[in-house]
């Protein structure tokens, strides 16, 4: 996992916001946001390959909160934010469902093969940081780091 200098060089770099759209809630708007994702990844110099990996993790993340948080109800909303550091991006994904306990996000058991509930798991191997956290105001706020160099 990237270290906790790490964390605090990107709070105490400006971070660049490159960034922001607002999207309801359903799964078939995540497509509409991949390309962005993608070229902002790779703005922040992330090789091809990484900012791929990138997209998959906010797919993934964004999954996660149309099935999870807002149960499918579909008058929720998504705020995406994609930030620049000195290390690499920023990603933050906000949404205005019931808080969610940080401790009850588990991936099951990899020897268990069956489908679904691994998105957490793909996010936490994609990405070199993931921090749960309460948005201010109400909902739920994931914000993930990934470094350019793919060190972590």
């Amino acid at each position: 996992m990237i270290d906790a200098a790490v964390k605090a060089a990107a709070q105490a770099e400006s971070l660049d916001t490159l960034l922001q759209v607002r999207f309801l809630a359903k799964v078939d708007r995540i497509k509409l946001i991949r390309p962005g994702v993608e070229a902002t990844a790779r703005m922040c110099g992330l090789a091809p390959s990484v900012a791929r990996d990138v997209v998959l993790a906010v797919d993934e993340a964004c999954q996660n909160i149309i099935l999870h948080a807002y149960k499918g109800r579909e008058s929720g909303e998504i705020d995406l934010t994609l930030m620049r550091y000195g290390e690499g991006i920023v990603v933050e994904l906000r949404d205005r469902a019931p808080t969610v306990d940080p401790r009850e996000i588990q991936h099951r058991d990899l020897h268990d093969i069956k489908p679904g509930k691994l998105g957490s798991y793909f996010m936490s191997a994609i990405m070199d940081r993931l921090e749960y956290l309460a948005a201010p105001g109400g909902g739920n706020l994931l914000r993930m780091y990934k470094r350019k160099d793919g060190s972590t």
